[in-house]
């Protein structure tokens, strides 16, 4: 149901507490995962957001739009089941982080990536334990075990929730540290979005934008935000 734009077949959605928590209903009927799970949620913000998303649908049901009802269910379908993949998978995105490769010139771009990336990848080497190699040009760097091992460490004490926001901005931001960042609260939604959009900005300040790109970079970003409101409403019990 999830996965396509389907013609609209109800007329209420509300949320239902149950003993699995705070499901969706449409008029009456529960709302089922893509994966065939109840979708419910132990935050009622969140499930009051989701329910809102689904009464905001128009005459045909576009999941693009709702957000908090796609999220939730990555994490109930995917995020839990297979926890052990994810942290995996996300640790080693490490590899290859955006803020871990810089450019040689010009020397603008590369004052602005040194002052807007370092101070994150200092951050992530005084916080988190796990100092990642910089360097120039897009060769792949290997990263020091033990920083990966750290930032593994970190991502084990997450929640299925945070879990899920950590990789839905790993992957709209390219940047395992910018994720990490977000949930942990260093920085918020929009600034993850623009540190990671660094080196395309700088393109667009010379060059100017053109329309697909546009569309590409808005994706992105409300992917990024999307995140973020998903950690917000489950901050709430």
């Amino acid at each position: 149901m999830l996965n396509k734009t389907l013609k609209r077949f109800y007329k209420q959605a509300d949320v239902a507490e149950t003993e699995d928590g705070f499901a969706i209903h449409l008029d009456g009927r529960p709302v089922k995962t893509p994966a065939g799970r109840k979708l419910a949620v132990p935050f009622p913000v969140l499930a009051e957001a989701m329910a809102a998303e689904w009464q905001e649908q128009g005459e045909e049901i576009r999941p693009k739009s709702m957000p908090m009802t796609q999220l939730a269910s990555t994490a109930l379908d995917r995020i839990g089941p297979e926890r052990a993949t994810i942290q995996e998978q996300l640790a080693r995105f490490a590899d290859t982080d955006l803020l871990c490769y810089r450019a040689d010139f010009p020397h603008h771009l590369v004052e602005r990536q040194t002052a807007q990336w370092q101070p994150l990848l200092d951050w992530a080497a005084d916080s988190l334990g796990a100092r990642l190699a910089v360097t120039v040009g897009v060769l792949a760097v290997p990263q020091p075990e033990a920083a990966l091992a750290a930032l593994a460490a970190r991502l084990e004490t997450y929640d299925v929730w945070r879990l899920c926001v950590a990789q839905a901005a790993c992957a709209a931001a390219g940047s395992l540290v910018l994720a990490l960042a977000l949930v942990e609260g260093r920085i918020d939604g929009e600034q993850t979005y623009q540190l990671s959009q660094l080196d395309e900005t700088f393109q667009i300040e010379h060059w100017g934008e053109d329309a697909e790109a546009t569309v590409r970079r808005d994706a992105l970003r409300r992917d990024i935000l999307a995140a973020e409101r998903l950690l917000a409403l489950t901050r709430v019990a």
